[in-house]
C-alpha cells in the first residue's frame, strides 16, 4: 500500500450535499481548539448560510480517496483604504491523522489562488496565541497585526445595540 501524500489529495468546493461532513468538522475544529461547548451551528443554519439564497461564505474540502480529512472556510471583506477586495479565512482544519502532510499547505495554496483569481489584495485570518501553525504561517510570510485588537459584539449586546438603530 501506498504512503499517502499531497499527489493523493483533491481539494474541492463544498455543496449542499456536505452540509453534514461540514458540521462534523467544525465540531471537530471546536474540540481542537479547546471551544467545544462554544458550538451551536446546525445543518439548517449552515445549509442556508452556505448555500441558500445569499450564501455568506464558501467552503473547500480536503479529500484523499474521497476521504474527507480537512476543510477551510473562508469570505470576502473589503479594505476602504485600499479600495479592493479581500479573503478572510476563517478556518483551516485537518484531521489529526493526517496533519503534517502538507494539506493545511494545499488547502492555504488554494485559497491564496482564489484571492488572486478575484483580484484580492491580502488575505487574512486569526489564529490562537498557542496554535502551532503560527510557526507556518510566518514561515510564508504571514504578519501579527499585534496593533490591531479584535472586538466582538454579541447576544444581548448586540440586540441592545441593534435596538438603538430602530
Amino acid at each position: 500500500m501506498k504512503e499517502k501524500n499531497e499527489q493523493d489529495l483533491k481539494i474541492r468546493k463544498a455543496t449542499s450535499h456536505d452540509v453534514s461532513l461540514i458540521l462534523r468538522l467544525i465540531k471537530e475544529l471546536a474540540v481542537f481548539e479547546k471551544m467545544s461547548n462554544q458550538v451551536t451551528a446546525t445543518e439548517e443554519s449552515l445549509r442556508e448560510s452556505l448555500f441558500g439564497a445569499t450564501p455568506f461564505a464558501h467552503v473547500l474540502i480536503a479529500e484523499i480517496d474521497e476521504i474527507a480529512v480537512g476543510y477551510a472556510l473562508y469570505f470576502f471583506n473589503f479594505s476602504t483604504f485600499l479600495g479592493q477586495p479581500g479573503v478572510y479565512v476563517e478556518d483551516v482544519f485537518v484531521l489529526e491523522k493526517y496533519r503534517g502532510k502538507g494539506i493545511g499547505t494545499a488547502l492555504f495554496k488554494k485559497c491564496a489562488a482564489i484571492a488572486k483569481k478575484k483580484k484580492c489584495n491580502r488575505m487574512e485570518w486569526i489564529v490562537l496565541d498557542w496554535n502551532p501553525a503560527r510557526k507556518w504561517y510566518d514561515h510564508i510570510g504571514g504578519k501579527s497585526l499585534d496593533e490591531w485588537l479584535l472586538y466582538r459584539l454579541k447576544g444581548d449586546a448586540l440586540d441592545k445595540l441593534a435596538d438603538i438603530e430602530e
